[in-house]
């Protein structure tokens, strides 16, 4: 009895003592992780292209929003969100892959999530639809990724004649310029035949 512990004793101790406490540990590290990082596959990253969108009013925009994640998960389980961030704060426009917009068909989720594909589509764009947009995808695990944002900017919708309604604005000013000119050639004309008078006079004198 006593061999019988010794042999096993000195057996754990030093040839397979330290193989045992390595494969231990070995197996609470790969064991924690697992347990802690569920969502290590979903190393997500979210790209927006591009960085900066011009439209004019009336036109359609896609912002594009690609997801990756290195050991392609399904995708279809994420949570996509788009909201805009402008002078007046932030408003969501897509929740849950949905629009929360209320009475409005404008602004959609478009493309194929399952192959990464998250795109926002906008319609008849107007002045009131610029402003910063972001996708943010929350992760089965909770985990929140957001993209960097795409800045959208709208001109306004050219006017009579294809000229644009800054033009228009400009041709106004000019106007307004001239008219000032005339009136003030009305209002000095009186003055200006006072002083041909005096000359007339002094010249007879």
């Amino acid at each position: 009895t006593l061999l019988f512990f010794l042999f096993p004793g000195t057996d754990v101790g030093v040839s397979g003592g330290s193989a045992s406490k390595e494969n231990a540990a070995g197996t609470h590290i790969t064991a924690q992780p697992s347990l802690l990082t569920t969502p290590e596959p979903w190393h997500l990253l979210v790209t927006q292209t591009p960085a900066k969108e011009k439209a004019k009013e009336g036109e359609t925009v896609v912002l594009n929003c690609h997801l990756n994640s290195p050991q392609r998960p399904s995708l279809t389980d994420l949570m996509v969100k788009w909201y805009k961030e402008d002078e007046k704060g932030q408003m969501d426009l897509l929740q849950n892959n949905v629009t929360v917009l209320p009475n409005n068909s404008r602004v959609f989720m478009s493309g194929d999530l399952s192959q990464g594909d998250a795109s926002l589509v906008i319609l008849n764009v107007t002045t009131s639809d610029h402003g910063i947009y972001f996708c943010e995808v929350t992760l089965p695990d909770g985990k929140v990724v957001t993209g960097d944002g795409t800045k959208l900017r709208i001109r306004r919708a050219l006017g009579l004649f294809g000229i644009e309604e800054s033009i228009g604005t400009i041709i106004g000013v000019v106007a307004a310029g001239i008219g000032g000119v005339v009136v003030l050639i009305i209002v000095l004309t009186p003055q200006l035949r006072r002083c041909v008078l005096c000359m007339r006079q002094g010249s007879r004198q």
